[in-house]
């Protein structure tokens, strides 16, 4: 061989050496999550038949839509995103048996929690089994973060603050006689429980207080024994269906208080779909809603209209807001580690399209706010707080025998 062949030769085997040598280092520098070639797995449940079945699809397409928008951006940690999802059928223990199977069998990097607190109490529970930090999306109970876990972090407000702008309210225009109704579950009796404690403050008097059980399908009977107590104000922890059902049993025993306010339900454009002119006046207390100045708002509605065709509710922006507090922790991390995303999901601070993310210790949600919609003239409104509203919020609610 020439020596410019073995110069040649000498110098090919450097390069060879040196490329070899970089690429260790790159190896070496970069995450482990990073070095996969599949997608970053995000994994839920969520309701797509039975009680949940509104809420639980307005979610997962607020997942999906964040999965899209980050994908679009250039990926997460260098890789796509993919939301890996069941139907837990609106049953806690369904929704538990399918964590553990987005755990062990589907192997996910991540995981966001399912719709209610009692679907979430049950998941959580497997999510603390292997140490596996969940985001909870749409469940406020009290009970989620009082059992010491360390990897349940909620993004919305603590049931209890459900109500608070809403009574503060009612007690300035001199409602008086509460009457409160709630389906018998977690979030719910939360919710009962924070009205109870604003009564007290308000110097408002409950003159009504009923639970109800879910299999409960005709309220006539009950709120005909309400009539009785002459309420000013009916507060209703509800969803969907039971609320519609206490409107139209309301209409039927001429049940007419100064005001009607519902959690889950009058935020739903099912709501107005199912009693037309009837869910004029209805109060709801939501804890997103587009009109409330959030960041990216206005921009996101607009967006998620054209691709579903129907304005964004409230948990849609749970589904969303969900994924991005994960994706903040992620990025903040650097990596997948479980205990690196978990420390972030603890300290960090952000701002997602649901609003503050601010937990304490125990990964309870002490950031957000809640708002109050009114049904006007066919439309879902903001009403409270005031310097944000789209309108009054109109006081007393127009008797049925004058419609």
């Amino acid at each position: 061989m020439s020596t410019g062949n073995c110069i040649s030769a000498f110098l090919k085997a450097i390069r060879l050496v040196i490329v070899a040598s970089l690429a260790m280092l790159y190896v070496a520098a970069t995450p482990a999550a990073d070095q996969e070639s599949g997608p970053v797995k995000v994994g839920i449940t969520v309701s797509l038949t039975g009680d949940y079945a509104a809420p639980g699809k307005d979610e997962l397409s607020g997942a999906q839509m964040w999965a899209s928008d980050v994908n679009g951006r250039g990926a997460l940690l260098g890789r796509k995103v993919e939301i890996v999802y069941y139907d837990d059928k609106s049953d806690a223990a369904t929704s538990a048996r399918l964590y553990e199977r987005l755990i062990n069998e589907d192997k996910v990097d991540l995981l966001l929690g399912p719709y209610s607190s009692e679907l979430t109490l049950a998941a959580s529970t497997v999510a603390e089994k292997y140490n596996f930090p969940m985001v909870a999306t749409g469940a406020a109970d009290g009970h989620i973060w009082a059992r010491g876990y360390k990897n349940i972090f909620g993004i919305d407000a603590p049931a209890r603050e459900y109500m608070r702008l809403l009574v503060d309210s009612a007690a300035g225009a001199g409602l008086k006689r509460i009457a409160l109704i709630y389906l018998d579950s977690d979030f719910p009796r939360g919710v009962a429980d924070g009205v109870r404690d604003l009564a007290v403050s308000n110097n408002m008097e409950i003159v009504f207080d009923e639970a109800y059980s879910r299999d409960t399908k005709d309220f006539s009977a009950l709120l005909r024994l309400m009539k009785t107590s002459k309420p000013d104000l009916l507060v209703g922890g509800t969803y969907l269906e039971d609320s519609i059902a206490i409107v139209r049993a309301a209409k039927q025993v001429r049940l007419s208080p100064e005001a009607m306010v519902f959690t889950v339900g009058p935020s739903l454009k099912e709501f107005g779909d199912a009693l037309g002119s009837d869910a004029d006046g209805v109060l709801g207390v939501v804890s997103w809603i587009r009109s409330a100045h959030l960041p990216m708002a206005r921009d996101f509605s607009y967006r998620y209209k054209q691709k579903y065709g129907h304005n964004p509710g409230a948990h849609v922006a749970y589904g969303y807001g969900g994924g991005q507090v994960l994706e903040a922790a992620v990025r903040l991390a650097g990596t997948l580690d479980k205990d690196a995303v978990r420390q972030q999901l603890g300290e960090m601070k952000f701002r997602s399209l649901l609003g503050h993310y601010d937990v304490d210790k125990t990964g309870k949600q002490m950031g957000k706010s809640i708002y109050v919609l009114q049904w006007q003239k066919g439309y879902r409104l903001l009403v409270l707080p005031r310097l944000m509203r789209e309108s009054p919020i109109q006081y007393p609610f127009k008797p049925w025998s004058e419609r």
